[in-house]
């Protein structure tokens, strides 16, 4: 963990550890709250949304989306809409598999490859932009987890 230019990291040793940290979002995280999701293959976006998805409650785990485009979890104190848009060629994909539909304020929406279509940073109501970075350099199973907040906050305390 460390500050620079006051951007403030957590660092995870282990697939767990990125596991807890979404755990600890999720017990911030409410009705209508959209999860932007950041990083490159195999960065641990969806080992940090199967923390969201257990802190939430939910019996089932996450798995990555990446052929379905959305896994709808609803067994959490809070439904959970899990959506990966990595294989998606444009925004207007996404408005067309009926996207405005999962907005409504019912559940948690977790986006992974948001980054892929920045508009969505922009989407009304409380969004939090995850950014997670390996850092194999130092480690095979070291990861950088940066979250701003929606009041614009970036720090640690996911």
């Amino acid at each position: 963990m460390g500050t620079r230019s006051g951007i403030r990291k957590k660092t995870t040793k282990s697939a767990a550890q990125t596991v807890r940290e979404g755990m600890k979002l999720a017990g911030e995280l409410q009705p209508g709250d959209i999860v932007l999701l950041s990083g490159d293959l195999g960065a641990g976006k969806t080992h940090f949304t199967k923390g969201i998805l257990k802190g939430l409650g939910a019996a089932e785990d996450a798995v990555s989306p990446s052929f379905t485009i959305v896994n709808e979890h609803r067994t959490g104190r809070v439904p959970l809409i899990h959506m990966d848009v990595y294989r998606l060629g444009d925004i207007d994909e996404l408005y067309e598999l009926g996207f405005e539909e999962y907005l409504t304020g019912e559940a948690v929406v977790v986006i992974e490859w948001a980054d892929k279509f920045p508009e969505l940073a922009e989407l009304p109501g409380r969004v939090f932009s995850v950014d997670i970075r390996r850092r194999d350099d130092i480690d095979p199973d070291r990861r950088e987890i940066r979250t701003r907040r929606p009041d614009g906050r970036e720090d640690n305390k996911c």
